[in-house]
């Protein structure tokens, strides 16, 4: 099975092209976690399949490498974009149309002498309402609210950009005991379809740096939706303005909640390598 690997800002995947494949039936949650497998298969924080749309201009499936899948990946989403225009599936339309589990997407393309430069991601409008996101048993907008895990109690912020985020603010990552408290949020029982955990520091009304463990994969350098969610969390916690460059582990995203209510993402989608699958065959 011929794969190609893609990252954006650290955050990496294996991707499928089978935007051509048709009548086949794949099991994509057993083929994520099998090519997601970081020690067995080819290694990534998700599998992402490209697929024709009869919507948009193309479609993209994310799954996690325990096989759920997400509605959607802002980091996967950038890459997607630069791969169909590379291989010219998708000739560029202005924006470019993508499907996903959250919606139709919008992305404009950043080209310099036909290489793909950079990649700006119209996310849509945050959802803020809690049956949406969703979260139970708390007001509107879940802005600032308790959350206790492991004895602890934080103030935590819900936000969704087509997929739910848990967002908390903190002082000091070194206090932190991220690989606890981070898998206990993802699984609180007031997030029914789980969450992805964001940890803040603000840094300045222009800057943050985040630290995130995503839902069905764990602590991962980037997350663009996580980056997005964020955003908005620090600016309805009045911490920020509505321009931000988001610090992750992986490199930086910039982010913006317009005055048209929409957040665009903006950064890059890089190529890893290609090659073929050796461990099973498609029938």
């Amino acid at each position: 099975m011929e794969f190609i690997k893609m990252h954006g800002l650290g955050n990496d995947f294996v991707f499928l092209d089978h935007y051509s494949v048709s009548d086949r039936d794949v099991d994509y949650p057993e083929l994520a976690r099998k090519l997601c497998h970081r020690q067995f298969g080819i290694g990534g924080d998700g599998l992402a399949v490209i697929l024709p749309s009869n919507v948009a201009d193309a479609r993209m499936r994310i799954f996690n490498p325990d096989g759920s899948e997400p509605e959607m990946c802002g980091n996967a989403i950038r890459c997607f974009a630069r791969y169909v225009y590379d291989q010219k599936i998708v000739i560029i339309s202005d924006p470019m149309l993508v499907e996903t589990g959250a919606g139709i997407l919008k992305l404009n393309l950043f080209i310099k002498e036909g290489q793909v430069q950079g990649v700006q991601v119209d996310m849509g409008e945050p959802i803020l309402r809690a049956d949406l996101i969703p979260v139970l048993g708390v007001g509107e907008p879940v802005v600032g609210q308790p959350i206790e895990v492991l004895g602890e109690t934080y103030m935590y912020t819900a936000v969704s950009m087509g997929n739910p985020h848990c967002v908390i603010f903190v002082e000091d990552f070194s206090t932190l005991d991220f690989d606890r408290v981070g898998p206990a949020l993802e699984k609180h029982p007031l997030f029914p379809r789980k969450t992805n955990v964001e940890f803040i520091q603000i840094n300045s009304p222009q800057e943050i740096t985040m630290k995130v463990w995503e839902r069905g994969a764990g602590p991962t350098l980037a997350c663009g939706t996580g980056a997005c969610a964020s955003t908005v969390a620090a600016i309805l916690n009045n911490k920020t303005e509505r321009a931000v460059t988001v610090h992750l582990p992986g490199g930086d995203l910039f982010i913006e909640w317009g005055p048209d209510n929409h957040v665009y993402m903006t950064g890059p989608g890089a190529y890893v390598f290609k090659g073929e699958w050796l461990g099973t065959q498609l029938s």
